[in-house]
């Protein structure tokens, strides 16, 4: 099933703001994507979720979501992999969807995901811990 919100016209990028690796990917996607349709928001600041009826606190917790301009959200390996797919080294990406890899891929992503806190080298500044250290 795809879970679809409202529409917001171009692709947004919802990651974690208080993660420091999030964040910092979420720099080196601006950097790569420059003016080509992409805006990043952190799903923590107040009103962006209230945006996109549909997508929870709790799934952004998990993994990275990529609304699409025609309000389609992809999450995780596959959202990264969507996002960066208009950047010219960015296709390279598409290996993502080879039998077993797209599997491995998300695996990965997971569990990179649910430590990524730990992994940083700090806690979170409210429940998400919670949701990360389970």
């Amino acid at each position: 099933m795809v879970l679809r919100t409202t529409p917001p016209g171009n692709d947004v990028i919802l990651y974690d703001g208080h993660c420091r690796i999030c964040s910092g990917a979420a720099r080196e996607f601006q950097r790569m994507l420059g003016g080509r349709g992409t805006q990043l928001r952190s799903f923590r600041d107040e009103g962006v979720l209230e945006a996109f009826p549909g997508i929870s606190a709790e799934r952004c917790e998990n993994a990275m979501q990529l609304v699409q301009a025609d309000g389609r959200v992809l999450e995780g390996a596959e959202a990264i992999v969507r996002a960066l797919g208009r950047h010219p080294l960015g296709r390279l990406l598409y290996v993502y969807y080879v039998p077993g890899l797209r599997q491995l891929s998300d695996v990965l992503y997971r569990a990179f995901a649910r430590y990524r806190f730990k992994i940083a080298g700090r806690t979170c500044s409210d429940a998400g811990c919670a949701v990360h250290f389970k």
